[in-house]
């Protein structure tokens, strides 16, 4: 019998498929990456614009969603690593030697202060108990049994939660914010770094089955 991951028995999630999230208890989820603006630069009647737009379209929500605030130290492998490929590659000294002392320079920046980027992020879910009787979300709590979640069940849900998501696009686009959906492998490499912070930090990603990656 194949061993079981404990750390599996501490997530929600027990498969994530068609781009959406499967918890345990059948419940749906997705999930939208939003664009930033940077607020402070705009002008005291455009920041009032905007906090009304986005006033409203919260007010119009009739379903729960999370917003997810993910910060992480920019990763700068890559240039890091082109730089001393350009420098192996300089045929003047006097070049070369400068492009090794700012790949320096940056390296020594990034140790004294990190570079810290910042990303968006809202969940949105869906039950099959909404789907099979139009239950509100507050209701749901009462609930103990866990509904069966067959592939027709899944489909409609599914159809239902994307509904869900473009009118989310819609509002969020009246704020002069941008999303998309993740899908399946995005999915997978955003759980990932949760729990692999210093290794997404630096690069490194885990490789996704060709299966999975729909």
């Amino acid at each position: 019998m194949p061993s079981k991951n404990i750390s599996q028995e501490f997530l929600e999630a027990q498969q994530i498929r068609e781009g959406i999230i499967v918890l345990k208890n059948n419940a749906l989820r997705a999930i939208l990456m939003i664009s930033s603006l940077n607020f402070a630069l705009r002008s005291e009647k455009e920041q009032s614009a905007i906090i009304y737009q986005f006033q409203s379209f919260l007010n119009s929500l009739d379903f729960t969603c999370q917003i997810i605030v993910q910060s992480r130290k920019l990763n700068i492998t890559a240039y890091v690593d082109k730089l001393t490929e350009k420098a192996e590659k300089q045929k003047n000294e006097l070049l070369k030697n400068q492009t090794i002392n700012y790949r320096e320079f940056i390296k020594e920046l990034i140790k004294k202060g990190s570079i810290m980027s910042k990303t968006f992020f809202v969940v949105v879910p869906y039950t099959i108990i909404e789907a099979q009787g139009g239950i509100s979300p507050s209701q749901l709590i009462k609930e103990t049994k866990i509904p069966k979640l067959t592939e027709e069940t899944f489909q409609r849900c599914k159809t239902q939660l994307w509904h869900r998501m473009e009118f989310l696009a819609l509002g969020l686009r009246r704020c002069g914010l941008q999303s998309i959906p993740l899908t399946t492998s995005e999915i997978i490499e955003y759980f990932w770094t949760l729990h692999h912070l210093k290794e997404a930090e630096t690069g490194y990603y885990p490789q996704i089955p060709s299966e999975l990656k729909q």
